[in-house]
């Protein structure tokens, strides 16, 4: 079964760069600063280890909690221990303090995002950025040059700075990183590590003067990369909060939403309108009592001209239970009313809009069939809707950084509405999924194969993330926009595609005139021709590329290195790095080809055994080294 959105590892990277290969002399070989490349990593949702930080006895088994057990993730303890697990999982639903038995804290470390569950079968299965590290450690990068800053992705982003005073640690970090390196650094985000990253921002302005705040962004911020962005929200978010996900666990679906809504950040990633933004006054946030402005989403003519709020479709669609005394009558079973002693209605079916989803509207509806639902609009109030620093259930404007490369994967099968009914069972089993709305590749489609209406985008999303939402960044792209399409395997650049100065409009997706093969999964730029002074845009469709994957794909490490080599090579001849052929850059990328009966891509690599090799595969080796095979793409 896919997993939830929720499950997904999210995550932020802060990587500082500075690209280079250092020659035998120790001296930079054609780069402007070529040194060191380190990095700071922020994990998003669910993808940070949590230890106990507390004693906690579980009776009727023999594992007890202890401080600095792992509790997320342990499976061991899950499957004999789940009530002592929840009790150390879950938080108060309205104060998001910890259980009054068990308290969990993040780890700290790279080793609380590599793996969130080692081990031998489960290591592999929990790996989260242990493949990206990997990469970093074959092209020289130090041990202490990676530097992981976990956070509680339970928590709203206001109690995130409230407790453990994140954002402040957060700056500190960055400002520690330029001191010590002496270059601005580089931000990798992946899923809702985007919103902390973007949380982080809005905060940014209230803690230096207004003045500075451009001149400071400039000093230690060179690049942003946005990966798999849910800019728009998601609507998986409200499938784990109405009818649980189990984060591919072996819990129940009942025990897996109870433990979901008990964390303020489940509201964190809810969809919202496009065509809707807040205005609000406020003091500053961390003063000593909290003051908080008046608020309201306001929206423009095109919410109410259009349908679905800038979705595909309803995000929503429910049937809300006959009033109470009065009997539902079964949608399958038509009953004679004269031949009953007893008064029979059908629910009310009703469909509701990412706009009615963010502001409240859908969960005062259901709020008298569903104990759960006063959390839920207490934390939207509360966390969000009045957070004096910003609303992030708002669609985000560029931010005012100096380069910033949006990337996601397109053409899969992904969840854009749902059909909810009751099941007159008790709270958390009280509602059941009775449809699922899919995009798929620029169509609409329900669970059962049926074509339905609505506004689809030219592609479907990442397996999770619709579509709509992850390309949302491509309203920060310029006047004019240059495209190319290129196979995202290495390739000599016969099928490379490119179109030049192509008209963007505002708030338009930005949809190229070429052609694909069926056979062969390509990688879609989309960059700046036109832009502001000493801004660059770029944003990269991979297709069947899946959310939780794209952090370990080799594609995606591939481009990230030549953008960032080649960013920071002094003889660069281009705004972005050449997209016109790509060839093996390490040892892994060299194949043996069977039909030739030959290494592949014998310009670049060749056949040479060294003991241990099990396959003629293992024997493919570069012929040169990466630093020499980098020039290429200056």
């Amino acid at each position: 079964m896919r997993s939830c959105l929720i499950t997904l590892p999210a995550a932020t990277f802060l990587i500082l760069l500075i690209p280079a290969v250092v020659g035998g002399d120790g001296e930079c070989d054609g780069a402007s600063d070529f040194r060191k490349l380190s990095g700071i990593i922020i994990p998003g949702f669910a993808s940070t280890q949590l230890r106990a930080w507390s004693i906690l006895d579980c009776p009727y088994s023999p594992l007890d909690f202890n401080p600095l057990d792992l509790v997320w993730l342990d499976t061991t303890k899950l499957l004999s221990a789940v009530n002592c697990w929840l009790k150390c999982m879950s938080l108060d639903p309205y104060s998001q303090e910890d259980h009054p038995e068990c308290k969990s804290r993040p780890d700290s470390g790279l080793s609380a995002i590599t793996e969130l569950d080692p081990g031998y079968i489960t290591g592999p299965l929990s790996s989260v950025w242990k493949d990206w590290i990997k990469w970093c450690i074959e092209f020289g990068i130090e041990a202490n040059a990676i530097i992981a800053v976990p956070y509680d992705w339970r928590l709203s982003p206001s109690k995130l700075e409230e407790r453990d005073l994140y954002f402040h640690k957060l700056k500190l970090t960055f400002e520690t990183a330029l001191k010590l390196r002496g270059a601005p650094s580089i931000v990798f985000a992946h899923s809702m590590g985007n919103n902390v990253f973007r949380y982080f921002l809005e905060w940014l302005k209230l803690e230096i003067a207004p003045k500075k705040y451009i001149s400071w962004l400039d000093q230690h911020i060179h690049a942003y990369f946005a990966v798999g962005a849910p800019l728009l929200g998601a609507a998986e978010t409200i499938k784990a909060t109405l009818s649980g996900c189990t984060f591919g666990l072996p819990v129940p679906e009942g025990t897996a939403r109870v433990m979901f809504n008990s964390f303020a950040s489940s509201v964190w990633m809810m969809p919202f309108s496009k065509h809707c933004k807040t205005e609000h006054t406020y003091l500053k946030h961390f003063s000593s009592v909290r003051q908080k402005g008046y608020l309201a989403y306001l929206c423009d003519e095109r919410e109410f001209q259009s349908n679905y709020s800038g979705w595909p479709t309803n995000v929503v669609n429910i049937e809300i239970p006959a009033a109470q005394g009065v009997v539902a009558c079964l949608s399958s079973i038509c009953m004679d009313a004269n031949t009953i002693n007893f008064e029979c209605e059908f629910p009310t079916q009703m469909s509701f809009s990412a706009r009615d989803v963010s502001d409240g509207t859908f969960f005062q509806s259901i709020m008298d069939h569903d104990p759960d639902i006063k959390r839920i609009l207490y934390q939207l109030k509360e966390s969000y809707h009045d957070d004096p620093v910003l609303n992030p259930l708002t669609p985000w404007d560029r931010p005012p950084l100096k380069n910033i490369f949006c990337i996601y994967g397109v053409d899969l099968k992904t969840e854009v509405g749902y059909y909810f009914a009751p099941t007159r069972k008790p709270y958390p089993d009280n509602w059941m999924i009775t449809d699922i709305i899919y995009e798929i590749e620029g169509s609409l489609y329900s669970r059962s194969g049926n074509l339905v209406e609505g506004n689809p985008g030219a592609a479907s999303g990442d397996e999770t993330v619709p579509y709509n939402s992850l390309s949302w960044c491509k309203n920060w792209l310029g006047s004019k926009v240059n495209i190319t399409r290129a196979p995202q395997s290495e390739h000599n650049g016969s099928d490379v595609q490119v179109q030049l100065n192509v008209e963007h409009q505002p708030d338009m997706d930005v949809i190229p005139n070429m052609t694909r093969s069926s056979r062969v999964k390509y990688i879609t730029y989309y960059e700046d021709s036109e832009s502001l002074s000493g801004k660059r845009t770029a944003v990269w469709e991979l297709d069947k590329t899946n959310h939780r994957n794209i952090v370990r794909s080799s594609v995606l490490m591939r481009e990230l290195w030549l953008e960032m080599w080649h960013d920071n090579h002094r003889d660069r001849k281009s705004k972005f790095v050449t997209k016109a052929t790509r060839g093996p850059l390490r040892d892994e990328d060299c194949y043996w080809d069977y039909g030739r009966a030959r290494c592949a891509w014998p310009e670049d690599c060749e056949y040479r055994y060294v003991f241990g090799d099990v396959h003629l595969g293992q024997s493919c080796r570069l012929k040169n080294s990466s630093a020499d095979l980098l020039l290429r793409y200056v």
